[in-house]
């Protein structure tokens, strides 16, 4: 026969509060992570989301102004589609989209096959001094693109380049700032500029690689280039998307470096980007709305073109 000291609460009842305590220390656990996500939540919401938002609104409103300088008032209306029918409408925005986009087709292979083979180069067991050439190459990446595009542009100015210089001393006379080869000379740009910042993404994930499957691969009789292709790129595939997806968004975001480079030329109108487009339709011809939905269709262009590649990768996954 068990006897309880007078004062003392049964069993069952000094259980329950405990019981009862444990739910609500769960829900306390589960908000700490929330806790601290809350003030990058707060940033991202109040600088990217409400911004894209505001963008859209404004892609479906029209300001009308009454009288012959607006004196007479002003109003706003909805509009419907009506600014992206204008915006595509005009023929130098739709060619500033298709100059990109041959722009990305050839630049992005290049960069990224660059920043691969140096990647590769650096994390080879042959590599010297592997700490030195990588702060050597990913240095490009620290100057900003205004001032690479401004020293950029003198070299490609006759009279003051010395590559220009060099190359009439064998009889040939390159035309940097011509309308067939200004694109190019602003991919040369981007690519000495970004070739750095994705080869440290492609080592990072080459340093992941267990040394196991690189001793594997020797004991099988593979040489270096049989590892490169058979070992290490198959297992950075995932960087290689990511560099793609980068690669492909900045594409559509060009505008500093030609903003810059139409100082030096004629050939790069107002705009010669889309861009380049927008911010023309909003501070030259104060058409905010128009610039917004042609922000808007950038945007849309740049979200289809990398869903569209992600889709193809993963398409190939699975056929494998």
């Amino acid at each position: 026969m068990t006897t309880t000291a007078p004062g003392t609460p049964p069993a069952g009842r000094a259980a329950a509060p405990a019981a009862a305590r444990r739910p609500a220390a769960l829900r306390t656990r589960k908000l700490i992570p929330w806790a601290f996500l809350a003030p990058f939540l707060g940033l991202f919401v109040l600088c990217f989301v409400l911004p894209i938002l505001y963008a859209v609104h404004q892609s479906f409103l029209q300001v009308r102004r009454h009288g012959l300088f607006g004196e007479e008032g002003r109003e706003t209306v909805f509009v419907g589609f009506d600014n992206y029918a204008r915006a595509l409408g005009q023929d130098t925005f739709i060619d500033s989209i298709v100059r990109v986009l041959l722009f990305g087709v050839v630049q992005v292979p290049v960069m990224l096959g660059f920043a691969l083979v140096l990647a590769l180069l650096l994390e080879s067991a042959s590599a010297l001094w592997p700490g030195f050439f990588r702060a050597l190459y990913f240095m490009p990446y620290g100057v900003p693109g205004v001032v690479a595009s401004l020293l950029w542009g003198y070299l490609y100015t006759p009279g003051l380049s010395p590559i220009i210089d060099v190359a009439g001393l064998v009889g040939l006379e390159p035309d940097l700032l011509g309308p067939d080869t200004v694109l190019w000379s602003i991919a040369n740009i981007i690519t000495w500029l970004f070739i750095g910042y994705n080869m440290l993404i492609l080592i990072a994930q080459l340093k992941t690689i267990p040394a196991e499957l690189y001793e594997s691969a020797r004991i099988d009789g593979a040489g270096p280039l049989q590892i490169a292709w058979r070992v290490q790129i198959p297992l950075i595939r995932p960087a290689l998307v990511l560099t793609s997806i980068f690669s492909i968004i900045g594409t559509l975001q060009l505008f500093a470096e030609p903003q810059i480079i139409s100082k030096f030329t004629v050939a790069i109108d107002s705009a010669y980007t889309p861009n380049m487009a927008a911010y023309t339709s909003a501070f030259t011809g104060n058409d905010y709305n128009v610039a917004a939905a042609q922000s808007v269709i950038v945007a849309l262009t740049a979200f289809v073109l990398s869903f569209g590649f992600l889709w193809l990768v993963d398409r190939k996954d699975r056929r494998r």
